[in-house]
């Protein structure tokens, strides 16, 4: 016994089964512990990181394996691969074998001469095997199996048993049979049960009979009724149980077929101490015990125990209710345990296969039954019961020894023989005729160590029967042993040269059958012979593929980049590849897909590039493109309108800086949606239909990069929106970039701070241009009418009379003007100061210019936009929409009643667009100016 603390670094030995232990420290925390399966000294013990330890001597002293080669499932940064090399020079660059993409996770399984592992791409799985350790190769399953999942069944005698379930099954799998490379899948039986477990492990319903190989037992589910079927031919034929005659009282079962069968349940005990439903033993062959009942199917809530001692040819009740089962002596003791939740004191044995039953007290406690054990080596006569008194107590040990009750051992007189025969009556069974020898009835002694329970085997002639179906062909009845045939299925052409076939050599065509595996009939039919033979023609290359490690379409520039290059089907060797990698390289390879040898590159340059490889022979050709994204680091800003209308349109716009030429991706949510919108374009033009704070986040996802931002917009019923618009000046000077419009709307923003609720958004994009939000309180009540709405703005203007606002920021100088005419407008200047330093020239790294998809007008920009509001006592009219608008340019600034003593420079140009205002202004007001007023204005500019 060694068992293991786990609190500090020590194992507990013990040689005595448990009376003692001894304590043994070790130097390292064992994750794993794994046991030889036949020579118990020797022990491997995993840690957490990755290390390898061995015991010869039960645990006393370890070695840590270093120099040994192995086969080792590696998981790195970039995925999970398959590699062959030493321990310690295990890496990322030691790498042997590779799949496109890497190995999915937990896929790895070593069974006998077999490893399995899948692969996962595009949403689609391929599962690899490799027999006796050499290359791995895809497992070839019908061409529309179309798997979802894959369970290896049994690896025994050369041969792979899997189960899968296809696209169409949810709690069904279809059983399959390979060649003996463990390549070629053939279809046994079809919907298969299967559970899943609270793990997401997977029960399937199929169970290998031990002691007599070829048998198997599995349970069929069609349209919801689950019927249990038997193999003696390693599925090539199925057959139903036949049930017994009488119950164990002896009264007729009146159970007939083929209305009537019996049925078993086929689940593992979640208690690994406990036999679970069917139990058999390899040194028992042809004993069987399990649960179930009669009927035309399976019922869940019935567990009735049955038992055959023929291999399950007949078969007879022992019990009503589950028992747990334990088999001593090879099978000549057969032990049970009710299964139930009551304390028990009673346990029932058998030595007569299960004809009578005794029973024993193994306690004078009841105690929970947990388990039952036995000692090592399938002759013993010793068990062990364990289990607790109550739900508080501790465990308790009861040693059960049938050594005293049997007076002797066996002699050759106690034996007597049995043929194996299947439920038809054959004989040859697998290509032969077995006999084995059993107990008599009538002895009572011990098997012991040295019995045999193998007779006598004679080899038969072939049969259909020792025949199934090639890959790619199928049976019409896999219930009827006899009168089925094997039929090319419609995607498969058995003329067609195999896809590993050369040219120059020679393939042999299927005939649509195969002999079973380990079947070792001989002579008699042969339904493989008269095969044809061909020669390999030269066939165009097909399934080409191109794709890259890690599976990654963006990489950075300087990145190194592996391809790899995968043909399906066709020549190879004589076959030209040429590869373009879209940057100006091109090469033509031989025996590219042969080698293996992958392509590495590295872009210097962001851009999109159209990887292709062409292959190419005298037969045909196949093409295969993969476009890659070479991405520079960018930023994302957000800008949007912060208050917008109800229900108005509002354009969010996403930023990418530097403009990225590859594909990106915007995702958009709005408020507390999960679900985004997506698009192409880097705006989303959207309505809000509730009033109040709204948060907007977008996402821009360009290859493997993921950028975000988020704002909060303001919705309103009410608000006056006043357009701004700025000399070209501010154009010219200025490059159009985030930062510095956002810096732009603050300014102004905390100039005209003094009225209450005042937001000003510098627009993105050229020309310049900005919106001045007037908003109501935030306590105002809702009001048709919008009197409370003109004060705030009358106020603003107001103000804007009495104060003549000046702020310089980064060389330029600010003005605010108002002016009183048919209808009130506000005028913002911008000018840049002779001597100053630009404000872009300390980000010169942003120097590429953006233009927002919001179309700015430069000639029919309304001065005042906004909600339309109604009074009672006023003419209803839509501001921004009323007689008395004006087109104008916003460094014209006059008034018929004042003039801000202000002092700027203005070109020629500005001199003329002056006296353009001013016609406007005498069209539009009704109210010619005095030749005074425009000498005086004349006179307040100081031309360049």
């Amino acid at each position: 016994v060694l068992l293991l603390s786990f609190r500090s670094f020590f194992l507990f030995i013990s040689t005595d089964e448990g009376a003692t232990f001894q304590k043994q420290p070790i130097t390292f925390f064992v994750e794993t512990l794994l046991f030889h399966p036949k020579e118990e000294d020797k022990v491997l013990a995993y840690t957490k990181e990755g290390k390898v330890y061995v015991s010869i001597d039960l645990g006393k002293k370890w070695v840590l394996l270093q120099e040994r080669p192995c086969h080792v499932f590696l998981s790195l940064p970039s995925g999970y691969r398959y590699i062959t090399c030493q321990i310690q020079n295990c890496s990322d660059k030691t790498m042997t074998v590779q799949f496109a993409g890497g190995t999915d996770r937990d896929s790895l399984t070593v069974q006998d001469d077999y490893i399995f592992l899948q692969t996962t791409s595009a949403n689609k799985t391929k599962y690899y095997v490799s027999y006796r350790r050499n290359g791995f190769v895809q497992m070839k399953l019908p061409k529309y199996a179309l798997p979802k999942d894959l369970q290896i069944i049994s690896t025994d005698e050369n041969q792979v048993f899997v189960a899968v379930q296809e696209w169409y099954q949810t709690d069904t799998y279809n059983l399959y049979q390979s060649d003996p490379q463990g390549v070629y899948y053939s279809i046994l039986l079809e919907n298969v049960r299967s559970t899943k477990q609270p793990e997401e492990n997977v029960l399937i319903d199929i169970l290998e009979v031990r002691g007599v190989k070829g048998v198997f037992l599995a349970n069929q589910k069609i349209d919801g009724k689950v019927t249990t079927l038997i193999t003696y031919n390693k599925g090539r034929d199925w057959d139903f149980l036949n049930p017994p005659d009488i119950d164990m009282n002896g009264k007729p079962t009146n159970c007939k077929p083929p209305d009537c069968y019996l049925h078993l349940h086929l689940r593992w005990a979640d208690n690994p101490y406990v036999s679970g439903t069917v139990h058999t033993k390899d040194t028992a062959p042809g004993l069987i015990m399990g649960a179930g009942n009669l009927g035309s199917q399976l019922v869940e809530y019935k567990e009735e125990m049955y038992i055959t001692s023929d291999c399950g040819k007949t078969w007879r009740q022992v019990f009503e209710e589950e028992h747990h089962i334990l088999y001593l002596d090879h099978g000549g003791v057969i032990v049970a345990i009710k299964d139930t939740s009551i304390p028990l004191k009673i346990l029932k044995f058998s030595i007569d296969e299960g004809q009578t039953w005794s029973t024993h007290n193994f306690t004078s406690t009841s105690v929970f039954v947990d388990g039952l054990l036995s000692e090592p080596g399938d002759e013993t006569l010793v068990m062990t019961v364990f289990g607790h008194i109550s739900y508080r107590s501790d465990w308790e040990l009861v040693k059960v020894d049938f050594r005293p009750s049997f007076p002797r051992e066996c002699t050759d007189d106690d034996y007597e023989s049995w043929e194996l025969t299947n439920l038809q009556g054959d004989r040859c069974i697998m290509g032969q005729q077995r006999s084995f020898r059993k107990r008599k009835i009538s002895s009572w002694c011990i098997k012991g160590r040295s019995f045999t329970s193998a007779l006598t085997s004679k080899v038969c002639e072939c049969a259909n029967s020792d025949f199934l179906c090639d890959y790619g062909f199928e049976r019409s009845a896999p219930l009827k042993s006899q009168s089925s045939k094997c039929f090319a299925d419609f995607w498969f052409n058995p003329e067609a040269p195999p896809e590993d076939c050369v040219l120059g050599q020679a393939y042999t065509s299927s005939s649509g059958y195969r002999k079973v595996v380990s079947n070792v009939c001989e002579g008699g039919v042969d339904l493989q012979q008269n095969l044809a033979q061909h020669l390999c023609p030269l066939t165009a290359p097909k399934g080409l593929q191109i794709s890259i490690r890690g599976e990654s379409l963006a990489v950075k520039p300087g990145e190194d980049i592996t391809f790899i290059v995968r043909q399906e089907q066709g020549d190879i060797l004589n076959t030209k590849y040429q590869v373009d990698l879209g940057d100006g390289f091109k090469a033509i390879y031989v025996n590219l897909t042969m080698t293996g040898e992958p392509i590495r590159h590295r872009y210097e340059n962001p851009g999109i590039y159209r990887v292709s490889v062409k292959a190419e022979n005298v037969a045909g050709h196949d093409e295969s493109v993969v476009f890659v994204q070479v991405n520079c680091k960018s930023a994302l800003w957000f800008s949007l309108v912060p208050v917008v209308g109800r229900n108005q349109e509002v354009n969010l716009t996403a930023i990418i800086l530097p403009r990225n030429p590859n594909l990106t991706v915007f995702y958009w949510w709005i408020g507390n949606n999960l679900q985004p919108l997506l698009t192409l374009d880097s705006f989303l033009v959207t309505r809000f239909a509730v009033t109040g704070d709204v948060r907007v986040t977008v996402q821009a996802s360009c290859g493997n990069s993921m950028l975000q931002d988020s704002k909060v917009v303001h919705v309103f019923d009410h608000f006056h929106v006043l357009p701004l618009k700025f000399t070209k000046h501010l154009d010219m000077y200025n490059p159009n970039i985030p930062e510095w419009r956002e810096d732009i709307g603050r300014v102004v923003t905390r100039l005209v701070a003094k009225v209450l609720f005042q937001i000003a958004l510098v627009k993105p994009g050229l020309p310049t241009t900005a919106d001045l939000h007037v908003l109501l309180p935030a306590n105002q009540p809702k009001r048709k009418r919008s009197v409370t709405s003109d004060k705030v703005t009358r106020t603003l203007y107001v103000w804007l009379e009495q104060s003549s606002s000046h702020f310089e920021i980064s060389g330029c100088t600010l003005f605010f003007f108002m002016t009183s005419i048919t209808r009130p407008f506000l005028l913002v200047l911008f000018r840049k100061l002779p001597g100053r330093n630009v404000y872009a020239q300390m980000h010169n790294e942003k120097e590429q210019e953006m233009t927002s998809p919001v179309n700015h007008s430069e000639d029919t920009q309304n001065i005042i936009q906004g909600e339309e509001f109604i009074d009672d006592d006023l003419d209803s009219q839509t501001l921004g929409n009323a007689r008395g608008n004006f087109i104008f340019s916003s460094y014209i600034f006059v008034s018929n009643s004042f003039l801000l003593d202000v002092h700027f420079h203005c070109s020629f140009f500005c001199f003329l667009l002056i006296t353009f205002s001013v016609q406007i202004w005498e069209k539009a007001s009704s109210t010619p100016l005095s030749i005074i007023s425009i000498i005086f204005i004349l006179l307040a500019i100081n031309t360049d």
